[in-house]
């Protein structure tokens, strides 16, 4: 990284082979191996005139990354004995570095800054809001550094720093920003680009870092300097800002005019004016004005940054909203849709405004020299308005004043799904919210069936609340899971035992629809999907054993995992065009794939998953069966294998049905406790198959353990389409329409102050509301496809 771009020969680098990054080895030998390249390097410069004359030149940087305490964070977990004696290592290299360096120079020029990228969780991720993670350790000394202070009053410990036994002396918090600041001071050197790290020492009201030779004036200068490079940052986007941005205006703290002669903007004169109280040696008064003026320059940058902000929130709303009334016109299929698109006058004026309103925008654009993405986001909303303006928006109007629903229906409706979108925005924070989620779809509705049929089927119902109940245990459960083999081989037990019972009910149904050869076709293949789940099973437990006791992965279990984990995952996406894909009835589909991903959720659990996957997929099949209870009186589809075409209209019930689908997908991602960030997702389990770092394949199987869930979705959707004779992706677009609120509800609240938290936290809840729904998109596509061989022909509108 620091040898990009940097002139040829002026930075070395060494580093060891990613094969040397294996997890499931002593990872305090990446630590040693840096000490000793350090010691190499002294050493051969004690023979190599030209080395020696390179370190002993002015400015010199030593960056040594000991990563091996990062491997052995996430492997063992930050408390765990592994993990101490690591510290201990570390410890003792900063003890040897700093007597190599002091040995080799012998003039105590050095200064030491020992500090971190991020900290821990005591699950061995880094992520969530622990202050573990978020505070690192930043410990300088040396050349140009001021010695420990006596604590303050009031003192500045507070629970979290009262472990240290360090009360007794000042704690002084920085960013992480701030570090660059401090190290081009300590050097001497020119501040980074676009840096808007602020050193310590520029609040006079606190101890800073430094103890300069020349003690309060060098103090005061630097604050200077600090100034001069916010404000020089600031200057440059203000002018380019300024140039291409039409009635642009400036941030008036800093561009305002100095004094009743216009001698130039406040920032020019302001710098003068600390310049003048140096000249005066007035050393505090000049740092504290240099304080002020930095703040000031910070919010400037804000303001430049954030200057089109307004512009593009009000696009983007647009945009959503425009989406959901486009979508409505496949929802409701207004009536009166062909007699609004021949209305010559009404469609001209809006042609007419969706084209000015784009190429006015485009020409707004231009002139700006905007990004080409600010083009493509103007495009969208002029679209689905223009669209709805043109083609539905008078058949709507005249649709809804014929079928004379009851307005008060309508509000009910909408404040019903704005309460339960708006429950799923809770979620992303609380998952507790899941589980009540569970309790109302398990127990509440089905109180709202009619009579008949909960009395008729209250044995179906008393099963779907009981599985709907032990599917909601899950979000509450701790995220903070240790490595459990007795629920991963439960979890595997579990599979076997529900493939089984489903087993049997499909293939006795199968002998009446298939015949003897189609039973004795899909009783091959449960068999030969279950073995796999009894195979991994056992190469999981002895993996499990082998790791834990530190022996490594063995070779065999590496090789047959991957083996299993792709045979079984591979097999039912290529059934369709198999000889016996013809064989399959409805359920056997879905028992396929829920056998088809459990050896993948026996080796790449650590705890619980493969429960929550099991009660996950046995609700999604319960759910199917319920609707059809509801909607058909039946269990069945009332006629199963159907391939006429009908005529489809927007039923009110459909809403449910497709807020019961976006609860789904979203609880398929939070179910098993993930919290929106990297903290939910361990590293344990991917040991089993790479235990050698490698982010991207690690990634992938992560990624891989995420989506299985959904495949099921993917099966359950088009099940449900065919026992309710919907067309496919009649629900998804419900709920791609209903999940607009949620994604502009994230969209207001992201941030870009704060903490790498605060600001990715509410970055990924956009991005994750966002993508599901996308993601969906293509569930049902995939759904649609995997059940091709048993799905009925799609359905389609009177008017199609």
């Amino acid at each position: 990284m620091f040898a990009r771009g940097a002139t040829p020969g002026k930075v070395k680098t060494w580093s060891y082979n990613e094969e040397d990054e294996d997890f499931t080895k002593d990872a305090t030998a990446l630590d040693v191996w840096v000490l000793d390249q350090l010691k190499t390097l002294f050493h051969n410069a004690t023979t190599d005139a030209t080395l020696n004359a390179q370190l002993r030149a002015g400015k010199v940087v030593f960056f040594l990354h000991l990563l091996g305490l990062d491997t052995t964070g996430h492997s063992y977990r930050p408390h765990s004995r592994e993990y101490m004696k690591n510290i201990q290592v570390v410890d003792s290299i900063v003890q040897q570095t700093e007597s190599l360096i002091n040995e080799f120079y012998q003039d105590d020029e050095t200064s030491f800054i020992f500090t971190a990228d991020h900290g821990m969780s005591v699950i061995g991720n880094h992520g969530d809001g622990d202050p573990d993670n978020t505070r690192t350790p930043l410990i300088a000394w040396g050349r140009g550094v001021r010695g420990p202070l006596p604590d303050s009053e009031p003192s500045s410990h507070d629970s979290y720093s009262e472990p240290w036994h360090l009360g007794h002396l000042y704690r002084r918090d920085v960013e992480q920003a701030d570090v660059a600041a401090l190290m081009a001071s300590l050097l001497g050197i020119d501040w980074p680009v676009n840096s808007v790290g602020v050193l310590p020492d520029v609040d006079p009201t606190r101890p800073g870092y430094l103890a300069p030779r020349l003690g309060d004036e060098t103090l005061a200068k630097a604050a200077l300097v600090n100034a001069k490079v916010i404000l020089e940052h600031y200057a440059i986007k203000h002018e380019l800002k300024k140039s291409r941005t039409l009635f642009y205006k400036p941030f008036s703290s800093l561009e305002k005019s100095s004094g009743p002669h216009h001698q130039g903007p406040y920032r020019i004169m302001a710098l003068k004016q600390i310049e003048g109280l140096i000249r005066q040696k007035q050393w505090h008064a000049a740092r504290a004005a240099s304080a002020e003026l930095i703040q000031t320059g910070l919010d400037g940058l804000h303001y430049l940054q954030t200057y089109e902000r307004r512009l593009i929130r009000g696009i983007v709303t647009a945009a959503y909203v425009g989406w959901a009334v486009y979508a409505s016109l496949y929802i409701f299929r207004p009536a009166d849709y062909v007699m609004a698109s021949r209305s010559s006058t009404w469609s001209s004026f809006v042609h007419a405004t969706a084209g000015v309103t784009l190429a006015g925008f485009w020409a707004l654009f231009a002139v700006q020299r905007a990004p080409w993405s600010f083009y493509v986001y103007i495009a969208f909303p002029c679209y689905f308005w223009h669209q709805f303006l043109s083609r539905g928006l008078l058949g709507l109007w005249s649709q809804l004043r014929a079928s004379r629903v009851s307005y008060w229906q309508v509000l009910g409706s909408v404040v019903m799904t704005l309460v339960v979108l708006q429950g799923m925005v809770v979620g992303y924070t609380y998952r507790f919210v899941w589980s009540i989620g569970f309790a109302l779809i398990g127990v509440v509705w089905p109180m709202t069936w009619p009579k008949g049929v909960l009395w008729k089927y209250f044995g179906s119902a008393g099963l779907w609340g009981g599985l709907c109940l032990a599917a909601g245990i899950f979000p509450v459960l701790s995220v903070e899971k240790k490595e459990s083999l007795g629920a991963i081989l439960a979890a595997g037990t579990l599979i076997l035992v529900c493939g089984l019972m489903l087993a049997v009910w499909i293939l006795k149904d199968a002998e009446h629809s298939r015949g003897e050869d189609g039973r004795r076709s899909l009783t091959l293949l449960f068999i030969m999907q279950s073995s796999f789940v009894v195979i991994m099973m056992a190469i999981t437990a002895s993996s499990v054993r082998s790791l834990q006791a530190k022996q490594g992965l063995p070779v065999l279990n590496q090789a047959s995992g991957w083996i299993i984990l792709v045979l079984a995952s591979v097999l039912p996406f290529v059934l369709p065009f198999a000889s016996g894909g013809k064989d399959h009835t409805a359920f056997s589909k879905f028992l396929t794939y829920f056998l088809g991903f459990g050896p993948a959720f026996v080796i790449l659990s650590i705890s619980v998953e493969g429960l929550f996957y099991v009660a996950y997929s046995a609700v999604l099949a319960a759910w199917v069966i319920m609707e059809s209870i509801v909607r058909n009186g039946t269990h069945r589809p009332a006629t199963p294998g159907h391939s006429k075409i009908k005529v489809y209209h927007f039923r009110p019930d459909d809403l449910r049905i497709a807020l019961f689908f976006l609860f789904f997908v979203q609880v398929g991602f939070f179910g098993t406790g993930n919290v929106a960030s990297i903290s939910s997702f361990y590293l344990e389990p991917v040991y089993r198959l790479i235990p050698i770092f490698s982010p991207f394949f690690m990634a992938a199987l992560l990624i891989f353990k995420i989506v299985a869930p959904y495949i099921i979705l993917a099966v359950a959707s088009a099940l449900l389409n065919d026992f309710l004779h919907l067309p496919p992706f009649s629900l998804l677009l419900v709920a791609l329409t209903l999940t607009d609120g949620m994604t502009i509800m994230f969209f207001f609240n992201v941030r870009d102050t704060g903490s790498w938290l605060e600001i990715g936290q509410s970055i990924t809840f956009f991005c994750i509301t966002s993508l599901l729904l996308l993601w969906s998109t293509g569930i049902c596509a995939a759904g649609e496809y995997l059940l091709v061989d048993v799905v009925a022909t799609p359905l389609v509108h009177k008017d199609e």
